[in-house]
């Protein structure tokens, strides 16, 4: 496997069992990823942070010590919204340049704790929102990697390091994900513990993963969480009950994206799903205005030190939206988040009849230019629903690049979500008219 596999390719999962068999040191992984970080990331800008001795010193230790799991001596990329004791964290904002915190988040000690190397850092944009920050696009340059986890899809997408951390507020990893052709999770909210996130909106911030395999989405989720990875080898088995749901916003979608769509639901039909379409009307056409309402209300007042302390330093874009949200009044935040306690309920109903819904992941391509991450429109409405997602990779677009497809299950059916994103994951792949 390794002989016929550059390192820096290698799964998590691939990598974790050489390591487990003996066939693989972690030092040896760790430096196969610093050095394509080295001869790649001056044109992709993906990293905010790393220290080369620190990463390798990481590794050898974990050479030496006996495997305490699966992600044992595995290098993983920490978005910088994270905090980490050992490398700066500046949010994606020069408020905090060469910013130290004094402790770990809960989700970069447990890496530790379970055997894991911190490889580095990843560019966030500012504060996690959209305004942009350094990092292209690795399968075109001159156009956006998506937001806010730039970095980490970017990273992972450049073979740079097999899992990464993102965070999603609106859209910010499935975005990403799609942009730059890898699979993007956002699990149940509140799943992965969040403390030591810079925190946007306390409702809504949601710890995911950018990786280039489903199970590698497992493997993180099982160690951090406890969350028995699937049996992948029965998803050869599975007869998915597929809900087609090209949600209240598929107007946003562009024409190659509506028909890309459309032929991965004939793909997954001719692969032996049943595949159904689903309509969420009434008022689940307004829950993309309402997270904005939501999310605005929360942000505005999560950064009430930077914005009285720093506002020259915030970005105009971000000053607008903070502005925007300083307006919501509280009867119009209360009745958002009942809107959303009622669209929650109806969307458990819905998966009754079917094991996970299809839907677009974003509104095209990657757009030309760095001036801008794309439309989050294809994420506001299940982030505040709550909802497992995974968006994977699923054709290109009129440019050559990636377009993707959106998964996503009922509340805290997260393994299940791992199971039947696989199945769909194959079939899309297989046969001479895949759809990737």
């Amino acid at each position: 496997m390794t002989a016929t596999v550059p390192l820096h390719q290698l799964s998590a999962t691939a990598a974790a069992a050489a390591i487990a068999a003996g066939k693989l040191t972690s030092e040896a992984l760790v430096a196969a990823c610093l050095e394509h970080i080295e001869s790649r990331d001056g044109d992709v800008r993906a990293w905010a942070a790393i220290d080369r001795k620190l990463a390798l010193q990481q590794a050898r230790d974990r050479d030496r010590a006996t495997p305490r799991s699966r992600l044992h001596g595995i290098p993983v990329g920490v978005k910088d919204v994270i905090d980490t004791c050992d490398l700066p964290t500046a949010y994606g904002s020069p408020i905090y340049a060469g910013h130290q915190p004094a402790s770990d988040a809960a989700c970069v000690a447990q890496v530790r704790e379970l055997g894991g190397v911190i490889l580095g850092k990843t560019v966030s944009t500012e504060f996690a929102t959209r305004h942009p920050n350094k990092t292209r696009n690795p399968r075109n340059l001159a156009h956006t990697p998506g937001g806010s986890s730039s970095g980490s899809a970017a990273a992972v997408a450049a073979d740079m390091v097999p899992i990464a951390f993102g965070t999603q507020t609106s859209a910010s990893i499935v975005r990403p994900a799609a942009y730059c052709g890898v699979i993007g999770y956002k699990p149940t909210f509140g799943l992965l513990n969040r403390a030591g996130l810079k925190f946007l909106a306390e409702s809504l911030d949601t710890l995911g993963t950018l990786t280039r395999t489903v199970p590698d989405a497992a493997l993180i989720v099982e160690a951090l969480a406890g969350v028995p990875a699937p049996a992948f080898a029965e998803a050869a088995n599975l007869k998915p009950r597929i809900g087609l749901c090209r949600t209240p916003y598929w107007q946003h979608a562009d024409a190659s994206s509506q028909a890309n769509f459309e032929r991965a639901a004939g793909k997954l039909a001719a692969n032996g799903a049943a595949v159904e379409d689903v309509t969420l009307g009434g008022e689940f056409a307004a829950l993309a205005a309402t997270q904005v309402t939501v999310s605005g209300y929360e942000f505005s007042r999560a950064l009430t030190h930077e914005r009285m302390r720093h506002p020259h330093q915030i970005s105009a874009s971000l000053t607008g939206r903070i502005n925007a949200g300083l307006l919501v009044t509280r009867a119009e935040y209360e009745a958002g988040q009942s809107l959303a306690l009622r669209c929650r309920a109806a969307a458990a109903d819905t998966f009754r009849q079917y094991d996970v819904l299809l839907a677009p992941s974003a509104t095209g391509e990657a757009p030309q230019g760095l001036e801008s991450t794309g439309d989050p429109v294809f994420g506001l409405m299940w982030s505040l629903l709550h909802l497992p997602c995974l968006t994977l990779p699923c054709g290109t677009g009129p440019a050559g690049l990636p377009l993707g497809v959106q998964v996503v299950a009922r509340h805290g059916a997260d393994a299940a979500l791992f199971l039947h994103a696989d199945w769909i994951h194959r079939a899309l792949d297989s046969g001479p008219d895949a759809a990737r």
